[in-house]
């Protein structure tokens, strides 16, 4: 055989991803839809992908003296099955067949058998606005210099709310974003194509350390609130106490914050989520909780009017979502403000230290900003790493440290009732009860597509499985980690995130997987099935127990995370902090951060209000700073 040979490829895919009573299985056509999707996505991830699969022929022929397509079905199934079993090769196994079940149901017909909406109708035309004038699209600008007060590096939950509040106080703003500006009609809800569109790196954003843990981060006007859930959590009491004392601020306290928290409230009309968007699993939760007498409540979000089809993670296809290229942006343009996309900044300009400006890639073009203050506003990655390419703001050697994440996973509850979790949105309930603990639970769902690729499992008894989809939910938490990692720069001057879980935080993995797994039967589920290795099925209490009671490390968890945070963290003490208590940096007069990494430390919930928040906080600064 070649070295890349389809039919590895084909045998994988009929092994993996068998047919079932009513489901089609994998072939040769699956897998040239994935590889064209993950070449569409990245140039790297369809090679990479080729490279696994040879692993697995190499595997084969090493332990079988025979190719892993010349196999019969059993023998294959056999092959991937103890890969399976191997710590050295199941991350790599994961990262093989997750996107091969991706691609499996992104197939309508699987739709159709599972009574499941493929994609949406089409969305309503974009009503006429005069604030879309203020949109550049940054090809059309030739090399030239521009000029204003304020220029804001990025439109996400930092940038946005600042340049809106900015633009409405009578400043002359300018907004770049590298990415572009979309509308409600080109959100397909197809999720290899909203990956390609709104995810950085199509999704393929991970951190490397004692597990692989992905990152999804978005890209495009609104940022990551393009791609997010919509939920919304002011920051708790006991954490605001814990950012004050960790950075020297003591203006972060409930009351100094509640004005900036009750504005970005009333501007995004949040409330707690409907009936209708919830679904089946809310009352199943409800259920389950009020047997095990935990607290639980629907979750408040930034989504008036939500009819629940349950694609926000891939752009809100009615407006509902109050993302920032819904609110906060058009704000700012009705208000006069500039916004240019495609524009990549590569660098702040200083003049005797000071902050005057940036200068942006746009195609082949520069474009520089001239301006009286920058505020970057990039995400917890993206802004270290410009910094560090530039060695900008760095005195203190703490840009790029202190990453927080939130470790997340979700496990899978097999019910006698038809539940159709896929008809409800990605977070919609929530259980407070032991937060305390570090432990935020969260649900309830995810389209189809997303569904079969992180259901643990392949071969016969997971399509058995996905066949029963209709009789499933999807519940998940995030974890307030004590662990922290890192972001440096590559020599392109991209993100590099290493990020190694404790054992403090791998328990409460742990922690909150058997409370799931509690959960799920306390409702009456008869199965359980969850991303840890070696106890995937659960089906009575002493089955969670044996769980609890296991010894597992963080390579044993199928983890995503979530929200990072904390890598230009703000503080009193130049020497242990990147900005001060208005967001600018100790450094560089006229350079202020204002987005996730400027936070303290790990929020514990859903960041984007208290980002939102202290956002308007530093408008205010700078605003005052300006005159």
């Amino acid at each position: 055989m070649n070295l890349y040979d389809p039919r590895v490829y084909a045998a994988i895919a009929e092994t993996a991803v068998p047919p079932g009573r009513g489901l089609f299985g994998g072939d040769a056509a699956t897998v040239a839809r994935l590889q064209a999707g993950l070449a569409d996505i990245h140039p790297a991830l369809a090679p990479g992908w080729r490279a696994l699969a040879m692993f697995v022929d190499g595997w084969a022929l090493a332990t079988t003296r025979h190719h892993f397509a010349s196999l019969p079905l059993g023998r294959r199934l056999a092959i991937l099955e103890s890969l399976d079993r191997r710590e050295s090769t199941r991350n790599l196994l994961r990262g093989l067949l997750a996107p091969l079940k991706l691609a499996a149901f992104e197939d309508p017909r699987q739709h159709t058998r599972l009574g499941c909406e493929y994609g949406h109708g089409t969305p309503t035309a974009n009503e006429p606005a005069r604030w879309r004038e203020g949109v550049v699209d940054g090809a059309t600008l030739l090399d030239e210099t521009l000029e204003c007060d304020v220029v804001v590096v990025g439109t996400g939950a930092g940038g946005a709310p600042l340049a809106a509040r900015l633009a409405e106080a009578g400043f002359g703003v300018c907004l770049l974003e590298e990415g572009a500006h979309h509308t409600r009609t080109d959100f397909t809800g197809r999720p290899v194509d909203m990956m390609r569109r709104l995810y950085r790196n199509g999704g393929a954003t991970v951190a490397l350390g004692n597990t692989v843990i992905p990152i999804p981060v978005g890209r495009g006007v609104g940022g990551t609130t393009l791609i997010n859930s919509g939920t919304c959590f002011r920051v708790p009491t006991n954490t605001l106490a814990e950012w004050r004392e960790s950075s020297g601020i003591t203006g972060l306290t409930a009351e100094a914050l509640d004005p900036y928290y009750s504005a970005v409230e009333r501007d995004l009309e949040i409330a707690p989520s409907s009936p209708a968007a919830i679904g089946r699993i809310g009352d199943i939760v409800a259920r389950g909780c009020d047997a095990l007498g935990w607290a639980h409540h629907p979750l408040a979000r930034n989504a008036p009017g939500c009819d629940g089809q349950g694609v926000c993670v891939f752009g809100c296809p009615t407006d509902a979502k109050r993302s920032t290229n819904v609110s906060y942006v058009p704000r700012a343009l009705s208000a006069g403000a500039m916004l240019v996309t495609g524009a990549k900044v590569e660098s702040v300009v200083t003049e005797n230290g000071r902050a005057v400006g940036v200068r942006a890639r746009v195609g082949e073009r520069e474009v520089q900003v001239r301006a009286r203050a920058v505020v970057l506003a990039c995400g917890a990655l993206g802004t270290p790493a410009l910094l560090l390419r530039q060695g900008l703001a760095n005195t203190s050697g703490e840009v790029g440290r202190n990453l927080s994440i939130h470790p997340a996973t979700a496990s899978m509850g097999l019910f006698d009732e038809r539940v159709d979790g896929f008809r409800s949105v990605p977070q919609g309930y929530g259980i407070n009860e032991f937060h305390d603990e570090g432990l935020l639970f969260e649900g309830s769902s995810l389209p189809l597509e997303l569904t079969a690729a992180m259901t643990p499992g392949f071969g016969p008894a997971w399509t058995a499985l996905m066949e029963q989809a209709q009789h499933t939910m999807l519940f998940g938490f995030l974890v307030k980690d004590t662990s922290r990692g890192r972001v440096s720069a590559t020599r392109s001057g991209e993100p590099r995130i290493t990020y190694w879980l404790n054992r403090k935080d791998t328990a409460r993995v742990q922690r909150g997987l058997g409370l799931l797994a509690r959960l799920y039967l306390a409702a009456g589920a008869r199965e359980v099935r969850q991303p840890a290795m070696g106890h995937e099925r659960l089906h009575t209490l002493a089955d969670v127990a044996r769980f609890e009671n296991a010894s597992m490390a963080a390579r044993h968890f199928d983890l995503t995370a979530y929200h990072p945070a904390g890598t230009c963290r703000m503080g009193a003490d130049a020497a242990r902090s990147v900005v001060d208590a208005n967001h600018l940096c100790h450094d560089v007069p006229g350079l202020y951060v204002v987005d996730a990494s400027a936070l303290p430390g790990s929020p514990g919930v859903n960041p984007q209000l208290s980002i939102m928040a202290l956002s308007l906080r530093a408008a205010d600064a700078v605003g005052a700073a300006l005159g």
